[in-house]
């Protein structure tokens, strides 16, 4: 028994709590739960299964769809009752991009369309290819700090709905019922641009496009330029398409543009303003959560794309960065 005990121990010590994903579209894009008594028998299942609490997307496109500041959390709400019922723990996830067009989305929940509105007047508020493309899945990182949503930059308004989540939900937290806040950063949820969207035409295993060609982040790249001493630099016009392979570009192939002196800066230039915006946003997540005993958490891609490739081609699709002040680890593509 002695024995049993002590390996009992040694199990707990090394407990790993196990989560499932909810179905993207448990609340509808019209902000209602339709739950009911089936939800209720399959988290009742999953508790009994030994399942320790669920993840689930929360929606902006959902809590803020009727205007600037005006937040629905009820339906939330609803389904977190249910949840807590049911004696299951919560990961909820701040998901400030669009639901459809991704690998597994099976529902459709746009971006608020008051947003969207925006963008109809001024476009470069999304995501822009060289060809001119707009990607409306997520806000172009450009206007992160432009007040252009009723006087509010996009940094502004991620921030201002974590802290009506955190007032809305604060008794879930309180009590310890939710425990982590993923806290979205781009297309998909994750911390990367929207490279390679299949809504544009891209097929595996295309290279995919630079996407840092609306007005506010062509501005920034000239400025960034100008004030490395070469006010003469554009955004790159030789990095191919979204189906070119690197060797069929002037700017990836062997002893390509992204080794002179201009494709390394561009490179980093690119790859930095990613990182500082995963940084603002989590400021402002843990601004927001301050005190609460959760886990503040982001989703970072990893790339797999080009693992067919030789170890040149791979060096020069993928780079590897240390992100935040955690020494996190990614790999950042076009």
């Amino acid at each position: 028994m002695q024995g049993g005990s002590k390996y009992d121990e040694k199990l707990l010590q090394n407990y790993v709590p196990l989560y499932v994903m909810l179905p993207l579209g448990v609340v509808t894009a019209d902000n209602v739960f339709e739950g009911g008594e089936k939800l209720e028998k399959q988290l009742k299942d999953l508790r009994a299964a030994g399942i320790d609490g669920v993840m689930v997307d929360v929606w902006w496109g959902i809590i803020e769809a009727k205007g600037p500041k005006q937040y629905d959390w009820s339906a939330y709400r609803s389904l977190f009752e249910l949840v807590n019922k049911c004696d299951l723990k919560i990961q909820a996830i701040m998901s400030f991009h669009q639901c459809g067009g991704n690998v597994g989305d099976v529902v459709y929940i746009p971006i608020p369309q008051w947003v969207r509105d925006i963008g109809e007047t001024d476009p470069d508020i999304f995501y822009t290819n060289r060809s001119g493309n707009r990607n409306e899945e997520y806000l172009s990182l450009g206007v992160d700090h432009q007040p252009l949503f009723g006087g509010r930059t996009a940094i502004e308004m991620y921030s201002d709905y974590m802290k009506s989540f955190r007032e809305n939900m604060a008794d879930f937290l309180e009590a310890g019922q939710i425990i982590d806040i993923e806290v979205g950063c781009g297309a998909a949820g994750e911390l990367r641009y929207p490279s390679y969207p299949e809504t544009q035409g891209w097929v595996f295993p295309g290279i995919g496009e630079f996407q840092c060609y609306d007005k506010y982040l062509k501005a920034e790249f000239k400025e960034a330029a100008k004030n490395a001493g070469h006010p003469e630099w554009e955004s790159p016009d030789d990095a191919g398409t979204y189906n070119d392979k690197p060797d069929s570009t002037e700017f990836f192939k062997q002893n390509g543009t992204y080794l002179t002196e201009k494709g390394k800066f561009f490179l980093t230039w690119y790859s930095n303003k990613l990182l500082m915006h995963g940084d603002d946003i989590l400021d402002e997540a843990n601004k927001a959560f301050v005190g609460c005993k959760v886990k503040l958490a982001a989703k970072v891609y990893f790339v797999t794309l080009f693992l067919f490739l030789t170890n040149e081609g791979r060096k020069r699709i993928i780079k590897p960065h240390s992100i935040f002040k955690t020494g996190i680890w990614t790999a950042l593509v076009v």
